[in-house]
C-alpha cells in the first residue's frame, strides 16, 4: 500500500472531529470503512496513530507527528491548486480573535506576525459573541463543534495532568491514580478555558470517586499552580504546562482525562492561504510549549506501544 492524498485526509478527518464515526460522515464514507482504512494506514506507518479513550480518540505522540506532516503536504498541495488566482484576502486585515487558552496566544501571534506583518489581531477573551477566529481549549467529544458558518481544525491533543505540592506523599509516584487523590483539597480555575469544574466532575463520575472538598476559584491556571506550591491543594492542568518551583506535575494512571487546542474561523473572513498560516502558526507555539514539558515526554516514553496485529 502507498499513502495517497487521500489517506492523508482521513487521518486529518478523524483528528478534527475527535470520532472515526465523525470522520466517515465529514468524508462521505461508512463507519467500518473509514475503521478499517485507519486499520490500513497504522499497518504502513508501523505505529498506532490514535489511541482510542472513552471520549473518543485522540492522536498518540508519533500521530501527532504524522498529522502535523500529513497538514502540511495537504496545504502544500491546496496551495498549488490555487497558484496564481486570488485568495480573496485583503491587505491590512485587522482580525477579531476570540481565545480560551492564554498560554498558546503568544506563540501563534508572533509566528503569525512574522510570516504575515500586515495582519492586525484585536483580542477578546472568551468564546462567546462575533469573531473571524477563535483559539479554544476544550476536550475530545465536547465543547464547541464547528458548524456553519464556523470550520476548525485540531492544534494538538494532551492528557491532563495532576499538580501537586512538591511535598506530597504521593509525589514520587510516577502515575497516581484519581481515586488515590480523593482526600485532597481540589483547586479549579474557573476562568480557564478548559472548563475544569465539569471535566473534574466527569472524571469523578468515571472514576466513581467522591472528592471531599472542591474549591472552584475566579482565576487562571497560573494563579491555582502558586496555590498548588503554597501546599494549599491539588489541581489539573495541562500535560505541557512547564514545570513550576514547588509544584510536582504526574499524569493520571490510565489517562482518564484529555484536552483539545482547537482553532475555530469564519470561512467567509479568512480564505484558505490565511487559515494555513494561522494554524501552522499555532501547531508550532503549541509545539514549542511541549517542548519545554520534560514530564509530557517522559510520560510519552512510557505510554508508547507497538501498533496492533
Amino acid at each position: 500500500m502507498d499513502l495517497e492524498l487521500r489517506h492523508l485526509r482521513v487521518l486529518c478527518a478523524i483528528a478534527d472531529t475527535g470520532s472515526v464515526g465523525r470522520a466517515a460522515v465529514a468524508i462521505g464514507a461508512s463507519q467500518p470503512a473509514t475503521s478499517t482504512q485507519l486499520r490500513r494506514i497504522e499497518r504502513h506507518l508501523g505505529a498506532i496513530v490514535f489511541e482510542r479513550t472513552a471520549a473518543g480518540v485522540v492522536p498518540t505522540t508519533f500521530g501527532a507527528e504524522v498529522l502535523a506532516a500529513a497538514r502540511e503536504v495537504l496545504s502544500r498541495v491546496d496551495r498549488l491548486g490555487r497558484a496564481g488566482g486570488p485568495d480573496g484576502e485583503r491587505p491590512g486585515r485587522d482580525l477579531q480573535l476570540a481565545t480560551d487558552c492564554p498560554a498558546l496566544l503568544p506563540g501563534t501571534l508572533a509566528r503569525a506576525r512574522q510570516l504575515r506583518p500586515e495582519l492586525r489581531f484585536t483580542v477578546s477573551p472568551g468564546r462567546d459573541g462575533q469573531f473571524d477566529l477563535a483559539l479554544l481549549l476544550d476536550h475530545p467529544g465536547a465543547g464547541p463543534r464547528p458548524a456553519q458558518p464556523l470550520a476548525g481544525r485540531a492544534v494538538a491533543t494532551e492528557p491532563v495532568f495532576v499538580a501537586l505540592p512538591a511535598g506530597h506523599p504521593l509525589r514520587h509516584h510516577a502515575e497516581p491514580a484519581l481515586a488515590d487523590l480523593a482526600a485532597e483539597t481540589w483547586l479549579l480555575p474557573a476562568a480557564d478555558g478548559a472548563g475544569w469544574p465539569a471535566l473534574f466532575r466527569a472524571a469523578c463520575e468515571s472514576a466513581a470517586l467522591a472528592p471531599q472538598a472542591v474549591r472552584e476559584l475566579p482565576c487562571g491556571r497560573r494563579e491555582v499552580l502558586d496555590l498548588v506550591a503554597a501546599g494549599l491543594g491539588a489541581a489539573l492542568v495541562p500535560g505541557s504546562t512547564p514545570p513550576v518551583p514547588g509544584v510536582a506535575l504526574r499524569p493520571l494512571l490510565g489517562t482518564p482525562v484529555w484536552l483539545r487546542y482547537l482553532m475555530l474561523w469564519r470561512p467567509q473572513a479568512l480564505g484558505p492561504g490565511l487559515v494555513d498560516t494561522l494554524f501552522g502558526a499555532a501547531v508550532a507555539a503549541y509545539r514549542e510549549l511541549a517542548a519545554e514539558a520534560p514530564h509530557l515526554h517522559s510520560w510519552a516514553s512510557r505510554t508508547f506501544r507497538p501498533p496492533r496485529t
